[in-house]
């Protein structure tokens, strides 16, 4: 008699349903920071008063640019897949008449999204992005806290995305989708 075969036991993955449902049913403190990444439900570290400062400036900074075509999202959920639902630091939308109250934004409604690296850079380059270059959204900023630079991700391709490049010239970032808005970021790390 033959020994059976072993299966390597994998872990269970969370949809963006089952994610919901576990939210509507209180298992998550209601000041929870968790986002949904690739089926697993990750605990985000706590916003710090410069990470909350730096996301207000920008915010500010893309307001002054901005005309009412676009929607400026503040760590809000979007939708990756039925697996993926983070919640980044500033997402620039597709402007909608109901402003997504009807449902999250999805990968296609998405602009441009800015992360504020911080205690989470790494995470940010090596989970995160490659997870938004999949999903096909056309552009990230990366804002690095300490090497007080941005890093523009561009042309997203299955394993990540084909163009890359560090700025520290923050005087006039243009977003593709964008057209025609440049955004100065230079005086970002200033406070």
């Amino acid at each position: 008699m033959s020994a059976p075969a072993f299966q390597q036991p994998h872990p269970h993955r969370y949809s963006i349903v089952d994610y919901h449902r576990m939210g509507g049913a209180g298992i998550f403190a209601h000041d929870a920071r968790v986002e949904l990444i690739q089926g697993e439900i990750i605990d985000m570290t706590p916003i710090g008063s410069g990470h909350a400062g730096l996301v207000k400036h920008l915010i500010r900074i893309f307001t002054h640019r901005l005309d009412d075509t676009t929607i400026i999202a503040v760590q809000d959920p979007v939708v990756l897949n039925d697996f993926s639902e983070p919640q980044p630091d500033l997402a620039l939308l597709r402007y909608r008449e109901d402003f997504y109250a009807k449902s999250h934004p999805r990968a296609e409604d998405v602009l441009l999204i800015v992360e504020v690296g911080d205690t989470s850079l790494q995470y940010d380059r090596e989970i995160k992005l490659p997870l938004y270059a999949r999903s096909g959204i056309p552009e990230v900023w990366l804002v690095d806290v300490e090497g007080k630079g941005v890093e523009v991700y561009r042309q997203p391709e299955e394993g990540g995305y084909a163009m890359q490049q560090k700025l520290d010239d923050l005087k006039n970032l243009e977003a593709t989708a964008l057209k025609g808005s440049s955004f100065d970021l230079s005086n970002i790390f200033e406070a």
